[in-house]
């Protein structure tokens, strides 16, 4: 236990002088008074951590910093995921008709942009696998018919019956009133949608530094693995059931509002009833990504608040009745996209997602991150690591493979920040964070 603390202040001397995170320029007028301001950042000084370039952002607007960390970047298989973006772009960029050549051309030249300059690679970077998801859903409206598997029709409401014993959608639906429909509109035509942005914002200042671009990228790879699926398996939804009962599908037919054009009638506007008629994934009951998502947003928030964990539940349970009162979802549609979620989280959790820590509210708390499983859990102890005959260096790296494995202590320095880790053109080994 001496050794330990020993070691641990000799690691402590190590770290740089607190800086404070946000500041009013004096140029720039403001409204609120000096005095409060200045009790505001003397708050924010005192919850720093000794490691204040843990929690810093890159601010750095020169390409030559992403070349320099290219050259010194630890290449990996966890790379493979840009490659295989890069095949998805390509594939989507092909198939869109509209718009033309021009604006995807400028579209692409702005994000790979984002990518070169440092300040801003950081966050568009994790936001990669969303941005595929989302230009891959969008091109899903342009692939030719002729290249698409056959629709399933019977399929959703046959395993609808063999596991729930009736169609749970066409019960729930069965009587409707206004009351009901906004409640069923709340989750699942307005919560949903901003939903991911209010997580983002939450992770971001409560959760350990990284968190957030592993959350962005599970989000996003979860989605883009729905997406794949409803197009190698597209099913129909409750509402098609409803309207032209078992009748073999074809990729004529019309997207439908269902439940939801009770709510572009109620407030004479059309919301939804041109968005889901043109939806590109007419077909893509199976499986629910409302429910992926809404699971995704509650795991990734249980994590960080367990207390929370019974009203991200009800959120979700809320969420799925939801889309089945609406028609757009049948029950095994959200068993499906919620196991996909938290296949996903897990994954996440086990090999990339920094742990939270006792007593630390902020990311400015930190200064150090712990990523992986518990290793407490596992039958050893974070001192056994540091002190034990495999320790060597690369356990102090961030993002380094042994850091992964062994849940290490990663401190860093002001040059490299644990967003810089979470880039592709790192200083360091970025497998943690991918």
């Amino acid at each position: 236990m001496t050794n330990h603390s020993a070691s641990r202040t000799d690691v402590q001397k190590t770290y740089s002088k607190t800086k404070v995170p946000f500041s009013w320029p004096s140029s720039i007028p403001t409204i609120i008074p000096h005095r409060i301001r200045r009790k505001l950042r003397s708050k924010i000084r005192s919850r720093q951590s000794p490691s204040s370039s843990l929690a810093a952002l890159q601010t750095s607007w020169s390409p030559a910093d992403t070349l320099q960390s290219l050259r010194e970047h630890r290449w990996s298989y966890y790379d493979g995921q840009y490659l295989l973006l890069l095949i998805v772009a390509i594939f989507s960029l092909c198939m869109i008709a509209s718009p033309g050549p021009l604006i995807k051309t400028a579209i692409s030249t702005l994000f790979l942009i984002a990518l070169i300059l440092p300040i801003t690679r950081q966050f568009f970077l994790p936001f990669a696998s969303i941005a595929g998801w989302l230009v891959f859903f969008y091109a899903c409206g342009f692939v030719p018919k002729e290249w698409r598997n056959p629709i399933w029709v019977r399929v959703l409401p046959a395993l609808e019956n063999i596991f729930y014993g009736a169609n749970l959608s066409n019960i729930l639906s069965a009587h409707t009133n206004t009351f009901l429909d906004i409640m069923g509109w709340l989750p699942y035509g307005m919560i949903h949608f901003g939903a991911p942005f209010v997580c983002s914002g939450i992770i971001f200042i409560f959760a350990s530094p990284g968190t957030l671009p592993v959350f962005a990228r599970s989000f996003g790879y979860m989605n883009l693995i729905g997406v794949t699926i409803q197009m190698l398996l597209p099913c129909s939804p409750p509402w098609y059931e409803n309207l032209y009962g078992l009748a073999p599908a074809n990729y004529a037919v019309p997207g439908s509002p269902a439940g939801l054009a009770a709510i572009d009638k109620l407030f004479g506007l059309a919301l939804y009833t041109p968005s889901f008629t043109a939806s590109p994934l007419v077909f893509g009951a199976f499986p629910s990504l409302h429910a992926g998502c809404g699971t995704t947003e509650a795991l990734f928030l249980s994590f960080i608040f367990p207390r929370l964990r019974p009203v991200l539940i009800g959120y979700v349970l809320w969420l799925w009745w939801a889309t089945m009162y609406l028609q757009h979802h049948y029950a095994v549609d959200l068993v499906g996209g919620s196991l996909l979620a938290g296949v996903v989280f897990y994954i996440a959790k086990a090999r990339f997602l920094p742990r939270q820590q006792p007593g630390k509210m902020f990311r400015w708390d930190y200064d150090y991150v712990e990523i992986g499983e518990d290793p407490s859990e596992k039958g050893y102890t974070l001192a056994d690591l540091q002190g034990g005959p495999h320790a060597n260096a690369d356990e102090w790296t961030v993002g380094s493979s042994s850091s992964i494995s062994s849940g290490s202590r990663s401190p860093v320095d002001d040059q490299q920040s644990i967003w810089e880790g979470e880039t592709l053109a790192s200083h360091s080994d970025t497998e943690a964070l991918r």
